[in-house]
C-alpha cells in the first residue's frame, strides 16, 4: 500500500474512535505467572429474563477471564485460570458458589491447549479485476 506513517496513524486513530480497536493488551505466558489450570464452568443460574446480575457478578472475580452467556441448558460458559486444582476448588466454592441465583455448575479442566489467540481473522477486500 505504501502508506506513510502519519496516513497509518490517521486511519488507527479512526478505527479506535469508531470502536473497531477497542484496545492493546500483552499476551503474557500464565506459566510465568503460576497459573497452570485453566478450566472452563458451565454456569446455570435462576435468573429472569434480562437481568445479568450473575453474569456481573462472574465477571468481577479475578480468576476470570471471559463470561459468555450461551443458548443451551446452562446460562454462561466462564473461562477461569487459577495456579492448581486447589485454588479451582475453593475458587468454585467461595467464588461462584456464593454468587446468588448460581444453581449449579459443571466444570471442564483442560488438559492441554492446541490453540489459543485473542486474534480475529479480518477478511481480505475482493482484489479489483
Amino acid at each position: 500500500m505504501g502508506l506513510a506513517p502519519s496516513a497509518v496513524l490517521e486511519r488507527i486513530r479512526k478505527l479506535e474512535t469508531r470502536g473497531v480497536i477497542r484496545g492493546y493488551t500483552a499476551q503474557i505466558d500464565p506459566a510465568a505467572l503460576d497459573l497452570g489450570m485453566l478450566a472452563f464452568v458451565a454456569v446455570r443460574s435462576a435468573e429472569p429474563p434480562g437481568d445479568d446480575s450473575v453474569a456481573r457478578q462472574l465477571a468481577s472475580l479475578p480468576e476470570v477471564l471471559e463470561v459468555h452467556h450461551v443458548a443451551g441448558e446452562d446460562c454462561y460458559l466462564v473461562k477461569i485460570r487459577t495456579r492448581n486444582a486447589e485454588q479451582l476448588g475453593s475458587m468454585l466454592r467461595k467464588g461462584i458458589g456464593q454468587i446468588a441465583g448460581v444453581q449449579s455448575t459443571r466444570t471442564t479442566i483442560v488438559l492441554g491447549t492446541i490453540k489459543e489467540t485473542p486474534r480475529i481473522a479480518v477478511p481480505r477486500p475482493a482484489d479489483a479485476a
